[in-house]
């Protein structure tokens, strides 16, 4: 009131501390916060991606594919491991089934046919089978909901979203081609570990991450470790032109 006087005798208007648009909003957050607990704003998106490993051979696989997306901070992972898929890691890479878990932030059993990753209501990303056994194939192409990793990929093809098949077998029988045809037509991706040699590998590591470079790719993961062809080098290139003015020349 005093202020109001002080104003009025010296013909001044004093500016408000505080907008009165600023303070509606501050007292509807505060409002809204106390009713309803804290208000989180989610700044950047979240990846929740689902790996499944079964029990075929190339436990390494979900290994790789499973440190490489652990260090990409906007990446959720979400692990099922099978008891198969836990004895051959053990046999093939001395791996424990902890030591692949470390690796996700989510891990669920694949008898919890309960769990979040059983409904189409829970929002993922894309789930990855790595390796996929025969059997799991056939079961996910035949919608037997069995346990969590086929249900998990059958929720994937109803709901439309990314399923990618790293199966692991060969040779293929017909029934086997039948199969990944039908999965296929599902809207599955068949992607068979199949290393590239464009790129030199020198290790075994180097022929892995080959595949797990295209698993990536079809996931929509930009990882910078990613091994691209960018065309032979210069002294390759003008030796293969050479080649090609010679094969032309007969």
């Amino acid at each position: 009131m005093i202020l109001s006087q002080a104003a009025l005798t010296t013909g001044t208007e004093r500016e408000p501390l505080v907008s009165p648009l600023y303070a509606i909003v501050f007292l509807s957050l505060f409002a809204f916060n106390h009713h309803f607990g804290n208000v989180v704003l989610k700044t950047e998106q979240t990846m929740k991606i689902i790996v499944g490993v079964t029990g075929a051979s190339g436990a390494i696989y979900p290994l790789r594919l499973l440190s490489r997306l652990s260090v990409n901070p906007a990446i959720e992972i979400h692990l099922i491991l099978s008891r198969a898929g836990e004895k051959t890691l053990f046999l093939e890479t001395g791996k424990l089934a902890a030591d692949l878990k470390a690796l996700a932030q989510y891990c669920w059993p694949l008898e919890d046919i309960a769990a979040p990753l059983a409904s189409g209501s829970f929002r993922s990303d894309g789930m990855v089978v790595a390796p996929c056994s025969i059997h799991s194939m056939s079961a996910i192409a035949s919608g037997i909901s069995s346990n969590l990793i086929i249900r998990a990929a059958d929720v994937i093809l109803k709901e439309r979203r990314r399923l990618i098949l790293m199966v692991r077998e060969t040779p293929f029988h017909l029934g086997h081609l039948r199969t990944m045809t039908a999965l296929t037509e599902m809207g599955a991706i068949i992607a068979p570990p199949i290393p590239g040699f464009y790129n030199r590998p020198a290790t075994i590591e180097d022929l892995v991450d080959s595949s797990i470079d295209r698993v990536l790719d079809l996931l929509g993961i930009d990882d910078q470790k990613s091994k691209r062809w960018a065309g032979p080098p210069p002294l390759l290139r003008s030796n293969t032109e050479d080649d090609s003015d010679d094969l032309n020349s007969t």
